[in-house]
C-alpha cells in the first residue's frame, strides 16, 4: 500500500505564475460603474439587486484577503520548519537516487522557497538543498 505525502514544499509563485482566467476587482468595478451609468432612469437598479452585487463584491474581497493570509501562514510554516533544521544532521536524497548525510549550516530564503546548505563529513558543501530532499533528521 502506498502512502502519499501529507505536505509539499512551499511554492510561493504558484498563484502569481498562473494566468488569471476570471474577473478581478478592477474589472468588477468597471462593470458595476458602467451598469450604473447606463441604467434606464425609468427603471433604475433595484435595491435588492444592488445589495446582492455589493455583497458579492465584498465576498470576493474577503476571499482574496483569506488567500493572502493563508499564503503568509504557509511562508511562516516553511520558515519555522527550516529554522528547526539548523545545526541538525540530515540525510538528503540526491538526484541520482543516492543519499548523503551532513549537517545543515545555512538557510537561504528566496521567492522559489527555502534552500539549505549542508556540510558533509568530507568537508564538501552541498548548496540549494530543498526541504523536499530531506529524508531523515537527527539531532
Amino acid at each position: 500500500m502506498s502512502v502519499n505525502a501529507i505536505g509539499s514544499p512551499l511554492n510561493t509563485t504558484l498563484a502569481s505564475g498562473m494566468p488569471n482566467s476570471g474577473i478581478n476587482e478592477k474589472d468588477f468595478i468597471k462593470l458595476f460603474v458602467s451598469e450604473l451609468q447606463f441604467q434606464d432612469p425609468m427603471q433604475p437598479l433595484d435595491n435588492s439587486q444592488f445589495l446582492t452585487q455589493l455583497a458579492q463584491f465584498v465576498s470576493i474581497e474577503q476571499q482574496s484577503e483569506e488567500v493572502t493570509g493563508i499564503n503568509n501562514l504557509l511562508t511562516l510554516d516553511s520558515s519555522g520548519q527550516s529554522l528547526g533544521l539548523l545545526s541538525h544532521t540530515v540525510q538528503i536524497a540526491n538526484a541520482d537516487g543516492s543519499t548523503t548525510m551532513g549537517k545543515v549550516t545555512a538557510i537561504q530564503y528566496s521567492q522559489s522557497g527555502v534552500q539549505l546548505t549542508v556540510a558533509t563529513t568530507g568537508n564538501n558543501v552541498i548548496t540549494n538543498v530543498s526541504l523536499a530532499q530531506i529524508q531523515i533528521v537527527t539531532p
